[in-house]
């Protein structure tokens, strides 16, 4: 089936995009715990500083601690670091979240990068409060899992609490984009697939190099980054997108992140060409030019849905022509007063 290019739209000159929504929710729920926490283990190693020595350990081998470093200058880094991966993922939530989905991930990286940096920075001072020489220092490897599982639950528990988008029916008005024709009685479904090997390619190769060192070095901490590299790739590497009557449903080959546009939030349906990295920074869900989110797997065509609320979603995969033809056709279909 051959999409019809004779109905198209542009927002070219069009009402501004409106504010992002919830920005107060992003900012209680991923900037404050994250800081607070933060805070507070600044407060807590800073009331153990007498006990530490200095330079402190900053580094460990398999035979334990084997570099060194001044210990404000270091542990002060540390929490930088921290705070600003936190504070960079709440600017994405209040600056460009214009859908939930966006939100949460962002809230919850928020949330979660600052919970595993507090309990890290205190679990590395707690290591090494007593010593006279940081050389003694043990392992870090139970702090490394505390504070990933603190991190994995604050993150999970913030995106959940992120308020979802409400339901922004579109105005009666043609729907965007190429239509794919049908008869009037005529009813008709669409699923591509896609499929990065850029994405597959790293990700697979990282968990095996990671998961060889872990064995290897006898650190099984690293078989946490090895597993959180595996999900990586199996929820950024292959995608699935759906359109039928619930309109436009895209998922990851281990069914999150699963993300929905439904057909009366459709403005406009068509197909574009994305590069990953000019257009979105790099692979996976993303964010780009222009505020647009993306499921990006690979350079190519793609699907973009211009949606209510301002929000735009791309998505790389086979026949995205098809695809968006048809979107736009059962959009129309399911306009108020519509001719079927």
């Amino acid at each position: 089936m051959t999409p019809d290019p004779t109905t198209t739209t542009t927002t070219a000159g069009g009402p501004a995009r409106p504010p992002v929504p919830h920005r107060l929710a992003s900012t209680l729920l991923g900037l404050l715990p994250a800081l607070a926490l933060l805070g507070g283990a600044t407060l807590l190693v800073a009331s153990w500083w007498d006990e530490l020595p200095d330079p402190i350990a900053t580094h460990w081998g398999p035979g334990g601690a084997d570099g060194f470093g001044d210990a404000a200058t270091n542990l002060t880094l540390l929490v930088l670091v921290f705070a600003a991966i936190a504070v960079g993922m709440w600017l994405v939530a209040v600056l460009g979240g214009r859908d939930a989905l966006h939100r949460r991930i962002a809230v919850g990286t928020a949330a979660g990068s600052g919970a595993f940096g507090a309990v890290l920075v205190a679990g590395v001072a707690d290591a090494q409060r007593g010593l006279a020489d940081a050389a003694q220092a043990g392992d870090i490897d139970g702090a490394v899992l505390l504070a990933t599982g603190a991190g994995l639950a604050l993150g999970a528990v913030a995106a959940w609490a992120v308020p979802g988008d409400a339901r922004q029916p579109a105005a009666d008005s043609p729907v965007g984009g190429a239509r794919l024709p049908l008869g009037s009685h005529e009813r008709a479904a669409w699923s591509g697939r896609a499929t990065g090997p850029a994405v597959l390619a790293t990700g697979v190769g990282g968990a095996l190099l990671t998961g060889g060192l872990a064995i290897g070095l006898g650190m099984p901490g690293l078989l946490l980054v090895t597993l959180a590299m595996s999900l990586l790739v199996a929820t950024s590497g292959l995608l699935t997108a759906t359109v039928d009557p619930r309109g436009l449903v895209v998922r990851s080959a281990l069914g999150w992140p699963r993300f929905g546009v439904p057909l009366d939030e459709v403005v406009a349906a068509r197909e574009v060409e994305v590069r990953p990295v000019p257009d979105f920074g790099g692979w996976g869900y993303r964010v780009g030019r222009g505020g647009r989110s993306g499921f990006v797997v690979r350079r190519g065509p793609a699907i973009e849905v211009e949606r209510t609320g301002g929000r735009v979603l791309v998505v790389t995969v086979d026949d995205a022509a098809t695809g968006a033809a048809l979107l736009a056709t059962l959009a129309e279909r399911a306009r108020p007063g519509a001719r079927l």
